[in-house]
């Protein structure tokens, strides 16, 4: 599977249950503008068949290779970052795995009967990273639990492996050059952005400023046939700084990521 047939089979996924990336992309367009997809980003247990370290080989299949490791330690995840090997316009990929041992027993209890579920030889290929949930619908009881403790094992438990954002690379845009002129232009559009930290998370003099939409919503069935709405997946806007040796910034910031982790939290 070559990297254009593997990010546009994550982009079908995605925006079935993202409708937004599609009408913000085509609003981008509208003004004549060229939208690159800067990074993707997943989210998936760890000390499970789908950690990590289980994914990491089907990234390198397809020419990618880690350059950085991030610790998140008030959400209890570990992550790491991802660029292609040789083609530099590849967008990048942000990988995270939830560690459920730090949460409440209960928690585990939950995490672990999803995770029982999982077959050891799931990963075969690249289309382990829109297979979506590999475990029967959870209870709606345990995902309260789940949320109460950790939105993203809330999420993860019901929205499975697929890309949880696609990202506009800013650098990319001519009508609309600055985080803030893009910020504008979507609220006007009456789009609502994550608030966590400011609209803007983290500034120039880092390198990187980042901004995201909240997550759209979707209705979902639980095991018990009971119905909630709940987050789907976001949009994010990216807008990289050149350094002091002339490249510009190519990695991520916990910071920056701590916060637009919370596009995806059940109150918005």
């Amino acid at each position: 599977m070559s990297v254009d047939q593997f990010f546009a089979s994550l982009w079908e996924v995605y925006t079935r249950v993202t409708p937004q990336a599609q009408r913000i992309q085509a609003l981008f367009k509208q003004r004549g503008e060229t939208v690159i997809n800067d990074h993707i980003a997943f989210r998936t247990f760890a000390h499970s068949p789908i950690a990590l370290e289980k994914l990491e080989p089907v990234l390198a299949s397809l020419g990618y290779s880690a350059y950085g490791a991030f610790r998140f330690e008030n959400k209890h995840l570990k992550a790491r970052c991802y660029q292609h090997q040789s083609q530099a316009d590849a967008p990048k990929i942000f990988l995270s795995e939830l560690l459920s041992e730090e949460l409440p027993e209960d928690c585990q209890a939950i995490i672990n009967k999803l995770v029982a579920q999982i077959p050891d030889d799931v990963v075969q290929g690249p289309e382990i990273f829109w297979s979506k949930c590999l475990w029967q619908p959870i209870a709606e009881q345990d995902y309260l639990t789940l949320q109460k403790h950790s939105e993203y094992a809330a999420w993860l438990s019901t929205m499975g492996m697929q890309a949880n954002h696609f990202t506009v690379s800013i650098n990319h845009l001519t009508q609309t050059p600055t985080i803030e002129a893009v910020n504008q232009l979507l609220l006007d559009e009456g789009y609502t952005l994550n608030q966590t930290g400011g609209l803007i998370k983290g500034s120039p003099e880092l390198y990187l400023e980042q901004s995201s939409t909240m997550a759209d919503k979707i209705e979902f069935t639980f095991a018990g046939a009971e119905t909630r709405i709940i987050p789907s997946c976001f949009y994010e806007f990216a807008l990289r700084h050149q350094q002091p040796n002339g490249e510009l910034f190519d990695s991520f910031i916990e910071g920056n990521a701590d916060k637009i982790f919370d596009s995806t939290n059940t109150a918005s």
